[in-house]
C-alpha cells in the first residue's frame, strides 16, 4: 500500500499534507585549574552548530504498513523504499541510502567516513563499529605543536593530518554478509545512477557550499562544487559525479576490497601524505588492515522500556543510558510540554529544561573523564555496568537541586577513583542518520559521518575524506593523568553518535528507532525525543518537532527563538546560564503504532533539515 494513501485515510488536513510533501521534495531542503579552563573554552567552540542552519520546514510524518525508511535527503529515501519494495532487508535500504547520502549529501557523510550501525533481527541487537581509526604511526601530540601546546582547531582539520581510515564500507559489507537479502551490487544502483545522469543541489547542500571558507582551497572540491568564475553552484543546478560513479560500480562488483586495496587506497594515501601544509601520515598497510566490528549494544531499562545504544568508542548509548537513568527518580510525566505563545507549537517547561539539562551535566562529566575506545583505555571496572549502575545513578541523581549546579565534576564509579585527565576534544562533526524497518522483523539505526562539515575538505575520486582524528583530545594528558581519549596508533576516536532502538521489556518487541546528527550535542537530541514519546506521550513527530535543549556540562543550551521569556527567566532564576543559538538536529526515526485496530509503521523527519520517511 502506498504511505501517502494510507496517510491521508488516517489524518485529517490532506492539503495542507500534500502541501508539506511537495515542498520536502522540491528541497530535496571537571576539575579545578588548567583542566578547568580547558573545558570552558571547548564548551563554548560547541556552542556554535557542527553545521548551518538552513531553515524549519513543518512536517506531518508519514504512515506505513509493511516497511519504512527515513533520511536526510528525499532521494536517499527513495532509493531505500525502492529496496525495500523488491524484498531487501532493512540492511540493504541502509546500505542504498547511505551511498545517495555520500552523493547529495557530501558535506554530512560518505564513502570516505565512518558510523555506527544499530541492527535488531526480531530477536536480538547487534552494533556494527565502522569507526575510522588512527594510523600505525600516529602518536599522542599529533595535534600538538613544537612546543606542546594543542594546535588550533581548523588547523589540526583542514588537510591530511586529521584524516583516520574511513571505515563505512567494510562495516555495511560485514552487515551486508550477515543479514542482506539482495545482491550487493543491486544496492548500489540507485546512488551510480543518480551519480552518472545528476541530481539537483539542495538548497541546504547551496547553502553549506556557499558558507565554507576552506572547500575551494583543494583544487579537486573547487572544480566539483564552484563553477569557473569560482561562484558556489546554487540550489537547482544539476551536478553529475562520474569519477564516484566509477568507484561505487567497481565497489558494486568487487566489494569493499576494491575501495581498501588497490588504485583507490593508493590515491586517498597520497592525497593525505602529499598536502602542502598539513599532510597525514596514512599508509596503504592503515587502510588494507582496517576491520569492521561487531559490539554488544548498550541496553537499560527505563521505566517500562528498555533502550539500547551503541557502546565505546561511541560514548552516545552511554551518556543516553545515564541520563534516562539519572531522570528515571523524577516525574517527568507531569510536566507536559506547553504551547508557546502565538505559535501554536510546543515548548518544554522549566523545570523538564532543568531537570534534563542537570542530568546532561552529570553524564557528560563522566563522558569527559571515562569514556574512549574500549579496546584500548578500560571504562572503569573494565564493564559499562559500574558507570550504569542504579544505585550510582541514583546518586549521580541526588546532587540534583533546585538550582543549576552550573558545572558537575565526573563521579566515582568505582573504588578507588580512576586518576584519568579531562578530553580537550572539541567536537563538531558533521553527520547523517537513516532508520529503515523491513517485512521480515529487521530493523536498523544508522549514524555516519565525515566530521566537520565537508570533512577534512580533501576529495579523492568523486568522494571526500574524513577529519575524525581531531574526535581525539588534542591534549594527552592533563594534572591528574592521562586522558582516555588520546591519540594512539590504531585507536578509533571517541564519538558521541547515538543510534538507538526502545523496546518493550523483553526486548522482542521493537517500538522506536532514532538518532540524529549534531555532534556532541546528539545524546541530548535523542534524549529528548525518547523523553517526548515515552513520559509526555507525544507522536515521534511532536517530539522531534520540540525545541531542542540541554548541557553539555557547560552553559545550558536552547534552541534560538522557540522559547518564551519565562521560559528563559525561570530558568534564569534558577542559576542557568543561558545560550540560544540554532540546534541543527537531523532526528530520523520510526515508530511502531496502532490505527484503528491496524499497526503502523510512523516514520519521522527533522524539520530543520531535508529530510522525509516513505514506506511501503
Amino acid at each position: 500500500m502506498n504511505v501517502r494513501l494510507v496517510f491521508r485515510r488516517v489524518l485529517p488536513g490532506r492539503s495542507a499534507l500534500k502541501a508539506t510533501l511537495v515542498a520536502s521534495a522540491l528541497a530535496c531542503v571537571l576539575q579545578d585549574g588548567a583542566a578547568e579552563a580547558r573545558f570552558d573554552l571547548i564548551a563554548q567552540r560547541e556552542e556554535k552548530p557542527p553545521e548551518a542552519a538552513s531553515g524549519y520546514t513543518e512536517k506531518p510524518g508519514w504512515l506505513a504498513r509493511q516497511d519504512m525508511v527515513a533520511a536526510a535527503n528525499p532521494l536517499a529515501t527513495h532509493a531505500g523504499r525502492e529496496i525495500l519494495a523488491a524484498g531487501g532487508s532493512a540492511v540493504d535500504a541502509a546500505i542504498a541510502m547511505q551511498m545517495v547520502l555520500g552523493l547529495v549529501e557530501p558535506q554530512s557523510s560518505g564513502i570516505g567516513g565512518g558510523g555506527f550501525l544499530l541492527h535488531f533481527d526480531g530477536k536480538g541487537v547487534q552494533v556494527f563499529d565502522g569507526r575510522e581509526t588512527a594510523p600505525a604511526s600516529a602518536t599522542e601530540k599529533l595535534f600538538q605543536t613544537e612546543d606542546g601546546k594543542a594546535m588550533r582547531f581548523f588547523d589540526r582539520v583542514v588537510g591530511g593530518r586529521a584524516v583516520g581510515v574511513p571505515g563505512v564500507l567494510r562495516m555495511l559489507e560485514l552487515a551486508h554478509r550477515q543479514y542482506g537479502k539482495l545482491p550487493w551490487a543491486t544496492l548500489f544502483s540507485p546512488a551510480i545512477r543518480l551519480a552518472e545522469e545528476g541530481f539537483a543541489v539542495s538548497p541546504r547542500l547551496a547553502l553549506l557550499i556557499r558558507n565554507d571558507s576552506f572547500l575551494r582551497r583543494d583544487p579537486v572540491a573547487a572544480v566539483y562544487f564552484y563553477d569557473r568564475t569560482g561562484a558556489p553552484w546554487p540550489a537547482g543546478h544539476v551536478l553529475k559525479n562520474p569519477e564516484l560513479a566509477d568507484v561505487l560500480r567497481d565497489v558494486a562488483s568487487r566489494g569493499a576490497d576494491a575501495f581498501y586495496l588497490g588504485p583507490v587506497a593508493r590515491d586517498i594515501v597520497a592525497k593525505v601524505r602529499s598536502h602542502p601544509v598539513n599532510p597525514g601520515e596514512l599508509s596503504v598497510a592503515d587502510l588494507a588492515g582496517y576491520k569492521a566490528l561487531v559490539r554488544e549494544p548498550v541496553c537499560r531499562d527505563y521505566r517500562k522500556w528498555k533502550v539500547c545504544g551503541v557502546p565505546p568508542p561511541s560514548s552516545g548509548g552511554i551518556v543516553v543510558a545515564q541520563m534516562l537513568g539519572i531522570l528515571e527518580g523524577s516525574d517527568l510525566a507531569a510536566l507536559p510540554p506547553r504551547e508557546m505563545a502565538g505559535t501554536g507549537r510546543l515548548q518544554p517547561r522549566a523545570e523538564a529544561v532543568h531537570l534534563v539539562s542537570e542530568a546532561g551535566r552529570l553524564a557528560y562529566a563522566d563522558r569527559a573523564r571515562f569514556v574512549a575506545d574500549t579496546d584500548f583505555v578500560p571504562l572503569p571496572g573494565n564493564s559499562l555496568k559500574p558507570l550504569l549502575a542504579p544505585a550510582y545513578l541514583a546518586q549521580r541523581a541526588a546532587l540534583i537541586g533546585p538550582r543549576s549546579m552550573g558545572r558537575a565534576r565526573p563521579g566515582t564509579p568505582v573504588l578507588p577513583a580512576v586518576g584519568q585527565g579531562t578530553d580537550t576534544s572539541p567536537e563538531l562533526p558533521s553527520t547523517s542518520h537513516l532508520v529503515a524497518v523491513d517485512r521480515y522483523g529487521g530493523a536498523v539505526a544508522m549514524t555516519s559521518t565525515i566530521e566537520d562539515a565537508f570533512g577534512a575538505r580533501q576529495m579523492v575520486r568523486g568522494f571526500l575524506l574524513n577529519n575524525q582524528l581531531t574526535d581525539f583530545s588534542a591534549d594527552p594528558a592533563d594534572a591528574v593523568g592521562p586522558v582516555a581519549n588520546r591519540v594512539q596508533p590504531g585507536k578509533r576516536p571517541r564519538s558521541a553518535m547515538s543510534p538507538t532502538m526502545v523496546f518493550d521489556k523483553s526486548g522482542q518487541q521493537l517500538l522506536l528507532a532514532i538518532g540524529s546528527p549534531g555532534g556532541s550535542a546528539i545524546p541530548n537530541y535523542v534524549v529528548k525525543v525518547l523523553v517526548g514519546v515515552l513520559d509526555w506521550g507525544l507522536d515521534l513527530q511532536q517530539a522531534i518537532n520540540l525545541p531542542n535543549f540541554g548541557s553539555r556540562n557547560g552553559p545550558t543550551e536552547l534552541e534560538l527563538g522557540r522559547f518564551d521569556d519565562d521560559v528563559r527567566a525561570a530558568l534564569t532564576a534558577r542559576g542557568h546560564d543561558l545560550r540560544e543559538a540554532p540546534q541543527t538536529s537531523g532526528l530520523h526515526g520510526l515508530m511502531r503504532v496502532t490505527r484503528r485496530g491496524e499497526g503502523y509503521w510512523f516514520g519521522a523527519a527533522d524539520p530543520r533539515r531535508e529530510g522525509v520517511a516513505e514506506g511501503n
